[in-house]
């Protein structure tokens, strides 16, 4: 018994120590997780944002060619010009947010390549920005990426029903995509909307970069959250924040400023 504990605790510290972007699939992190046996618990997701070891795919490889559309880079050629020219990697991450809207929600390693050219550092550079930040998704999602919030106040609020019932409606887990290429649905942790908790945040990729959008739509319960899923779905524009109020004001209306504030004001801005 002794010398079987010693085994299973030496497995548990070689899973703890071996982080999962060097296992060698995903699979064997799953199963790494499943097997461990040590009471800790890897939190294991889909593919848009967790895998952190990229794996050529025939729709995701280096060789494959990709490049900003004519129209799009106008926008290239605008981020550029906030900077000085010997700094134009500055615009790595709007360059990247802008190919993920041009490419339907994620960004190919291809793209990451063109931007590494476009801003005149190696390909390692981008690739470092894009695996640190999860708003860059490097597999394929669904036209609506629907983020719930996952942090304390949203948790307190019912955040965990708010999944459970898109979970049920959508039939898919956290971290997945619906059969038809629809939805993905995902976490997101704190969108500094607590007082209208809870909310999720929805990017919308269905048309393109002139059409693109992310919303947050907040004090939400199980059944309005269901029917802004359905309103999306058939290209509806729900309510954008609170469902139940117009501010972020206290559910009773304020209790402070009651009164105009005396002054001084700003100018007008629309005549400046």
């Amino acid at each position: 018994m002794a010398g079987l504990l010693r085994k299973s605790i030496s497995r548990c510290a070689q899973n703890i120590a071996r982080p999962s972007f060097l296992l060698p699939n995903f699979a064997e992190a799953s199963s790494v997780s499943r097997t461990s046996g040590c009471g800790i618990q890897q939190q294991l997701r889909n593919a848009h944002v967790i895998i952190n070891q990229h794996r050529d795919t025939d729709f995701n490889n280096p060789s494959l060619t990709w490049d900003f559309t004519p129209e799009n880079y106008k926008h290239v050629n605008a981020w550029l010009a906030k900077y000085p020219t010997n700094y134009k990697q500055s615009a790595v991450i709007p360059l990247l947010d802008l190919a993920q809207q041009q490419n339907q929600g994620w960004i190919p390693v291809s793209a990451m390549n063109k931007i590494a050219e476009i801003v005149g550092v190696a390909n390692m550079r981008v690739y470092e920005v894009v695996t640190f930040y999860s708003m860059f998704n490097r597999n394929p999602v669904g036209k609506y990426h629907v983020m719930v919030c996952g942090t304390s106040p949203c948790m307190v609020a019912g955040a965990r029903d708010i999944e459970a019932a898109m979970e049920k409606h959508l039939g898919i887990k956290k971290w997945e995509t619906t059969a038809d290429g629809m939805f993905t649905l995902g976490e997101m942790e704190c969108m500094g909307c607590c007082v209208n908790a809870p909310m999720v945040a929805v990017a919308d990729y269905t048309n393109g970069v002139e059409g693109y959008s992310y919303n947050y739509y907040e004090d939400l319960t199980p059944a309005s959250t269901v029917k802004i899923l359905d309103m999306l779905k058939k290209g509806e524009k729900p309510k954008v924040g609170s469902q139940t109020r117009e501010t972020c004001e206290p559910m009773g209306g304020r209790t402070t400023l009651l009164e105009d504030p005396p002054g001084p004001y700003c100018r007008d801005l629309e005549t400046a």
